[in-house]
């Protein structure tokens, strides 16, 4: 048997910060729609697309993201950065980036007097290039999305 990717597999750089996450997800919503002449599918229509997650980190990883917001001024003043998920088992690989995500502080404390986890932060983000997402290398929209958009 050989190893295969799973959530401890991956790597997490945000803005070229390797991160150590205790969750982090990426969500891709593509509208794309059943085109329909009197109401039988008739082809389809290229919807809008939005990409977005959370973080979830400790204390002591959230403290690296601190840095950025010291430096940018405020938490607010972070500018967009790319996110990049690596994992590579030596028999499986995967890369998904994530282009001009913008962070949003959602979670700022989650405190349970009895437990004994440690203290967890979590943080939204939005993806706002027009590069959006890559898998494995492949962009997830057409050149024909971003015509005009991507020099």
């Amino acid at each position: 048997m050989t190893a295969r990717i799973s959530g401890q597999s991956f790597d997490v750089n945000v803005g070229g910060l390797m991160i150590n996450v205790k969750a982090i997800s990426l969500d891709i919503a593509d509208n794309t729609a059943v085109a329909q002449t009197r109401g039988v599918p008739d082809g389809y229509t290229n919807g809008d697309v939005t990409g977005e997650g959370e973080i979830e980190l400790d204390s002591q990883n959230f403290t690296l993201l601190a840095r950025l917001a010291a430096e940018a001024g405020s938490w607010r003043g972070i500018e967009p950065m790319d996110f990049q998920f690596y994992a590579n088992t030596g028999r499986e690989e995967m890369k998904v980036e994530a282009y001009g995500c913008k962070l949003v502080v959602s979670n700022l404390l989650a405190i349970d007097p009895k437990g004994a986890d440690t203290l967890s932060h979590k943080i939204k983000y939005f993806v706002t290039d027009p590069n959006f997402v890559q898998i494995n290398g492949i962009p997830y929209l057409s050149e024909s999305d971003v015509r005009d958009l991507i020099g």
